[in-house]
């Protein structure tokens, strides 16, 4: 099976793997300033999101960095959060994020993660064939019954009357 690694793939790695670092110090970093308060002590919720994606996504580029390659999907919901990742001031995750999912839409990416998941390739749609392509010639059956007495051919329907407009009666 040729798994061989597109340069993009390896740029999405190397993003996801720094984004995930920078998210991890900056989730912790945010914590620690948030409990100084006691409304950051309320929000602190808010700042462990961020550490936990950057778990998340140190998980995802290993996977991507293993050797052999393991199956994985593009994760179009990282490249989210990253961008979501904003809300909070984190910048960089945010770059990291749009061009994670604008590397995911190109063809030789898509290509790979197809032979890495052994699916289909994506590909323009073909139009469907036809039936008499596909099956044989219906075999007529002789009836009984005369052609004449076997079906009445359908009426065609008639057309509706056309309406007149009413009269108003004046008073």
């Amino acid at each position: 099976m040729n798994t061989q690694k597109p340069t993009l793939v390896h740029l999405i790695a190397w993003m996801t793997l720094a984004s995930g670092i920078i998210n991890l110090f900056w989730g912790i970093a945010a914590t620690f300033n948030m409990l100084v308060t006691i409304l950051g002590a309320i929000c602190v919720p808010f700042t462990i999101l961020p550490t936990i994606l950057g778990i998340f996504e140190l998980i995802y580029a290993a996977k991507l960095f293993s050797n052999p390659a393991q199956p994985v999907k593009p994760s179009t919901n990282l490249a989210i959060f990253e961008i979501a990742c904003v809300l909070i001031g984190n910048i960089f995750s945010m770059v990291v994020g749009i061009l994670a999912l604008v590397f995911y839409n190109d063809l030789a990416v898509k290509e790979y993660f197809a032979r890495l998941n052994e699916v289909p390739a994506p590909t323009t749609p073909t139009p469907p064939a036809s039936s008499s392509d596909l099956s044989p010639a219906p075999v007529m059956e002789e009836s009984p019954l005369p052609p004449a007495e076997q079906s009445p051919t359908p009426q065609p329907t008639p057309a509706k009357p056309k309406q007149t407009p009413r009269k108003v009666a004046k008073k």
